[in-house]
């Protein structure tokens, strides 16, 4: 035994002091604003998104007022696939600007880093059982959550524009901020020992899931309130797996079938 030590000093650490307490790139502050911030982005990036895609597919669109625009595109399905596309590459290239502006790692802060496979099969499971559930509640209350999907389907060029927007594209940008930024944003502001150590992961996890319900404004009451289900679901898989990666598989297989779904009652 070392000189002037006792059997406390030698006893096995806490989890909580075992945690490595690194700085928060972002203050509390920041880290409103940077919400507030990336959701005032996340609409914004789609309406240059249309409006760029509008100016690039719709005919006549030379001398159309920019509300044309925005009213025709917003209803074309071809324009709406190629606006996911310029969105998300607006959205991540700001999440990573900002993330290296603070003098963050990228692939740290966003936990871009492979998982394990047993936690991804549970992971799985648990989104189907949450699937089967959801589509039976939807099936007794006689709802039709993607209806609004009708008008671009039968406006696109290509039904593999759509379903590549909506299934693939959509959710790495969504996971990218909602999971990615802001979940580290939010977690990282209880970091201190005075904290539990998944306070932060339960309050980003909740902050996170509802904003991210809100925004999705095409939908209903009860849509909304599956779509927080849903991504408390994404924000356990991320904290189980430690990795954003699951998440976005996750995410993409719940739109994937949502949109085979829909793409074999219309078919």
């Amino acid at each position: 035994m070392p000189k002037n030590s006792t059997p406390n000093d030698l006893a096995e650490p806490s989890d909580r002091q075992r945690l490595p307490h690194r700085a928060p790139l972002f203050s509390r502050l920041g880290a409103f604003v940077l919400t507030v911030g990336m959701v005032f982005a996340f609409f914004i990036s789609q309406l240059v998104g249309v409006y760029i895609a509008g100016k690039l597919v719709l005919p006549a669109t030379k001398n159309a007022s920019m509300g044309d625009i925005f009213f025709f595109g917003s209803n074309d399905g071809t324009v709406v696939s190629i606006s996911i596309v310029i969105g998300c590459i607006l959205l991540v290239a700001t999440s990573i600007l900002i993330i290296r502006l603070r003098g963050g790692k990228v692939r740290q802060y966003l936990t871009l880093k492979p998982f394990s496979f047993a936690v991804g099969m549970g992971m799985l499971g648990v989104l189907l059982i949450f699937m089967i559930a959801s589509q039976a509640l939807t099936y007794m209350l006689d709802m039709t959550p993607l209806v609004f999907v009708d008008p671009l389907y039968q406006s696109v060029s290509s039904i593999w524009l759509l379903v590549f927007a909506m299934v693939v594209v959509a959710p790495i940008y969504e996971e990218v901020i909602f999971r990615g930024i802001l979940w580290s944003a939010i977690a990282e502001q209880f970091t201190a020992p005075s904290y539990s150590v998944h306070h932060g992961a339960i309050v980003a996890s909740i902050v996170t899931s509802l904003i991210f319900a809100i925004i999705h404004v095409q939908y209903g009451i009860y849509e909304i309130s599956t779509i927080v289900v849903l991504a408390l679901i994404f924000c356990y898989a991320r904290i189980k797996s430690g990795s954003l990666l699951l998440p976005i598989a996750l995410h993409i297989i719940n739109n994937g079938a949502a949109m085979w779904q829909y793409l074999s009652q219309v078919s």
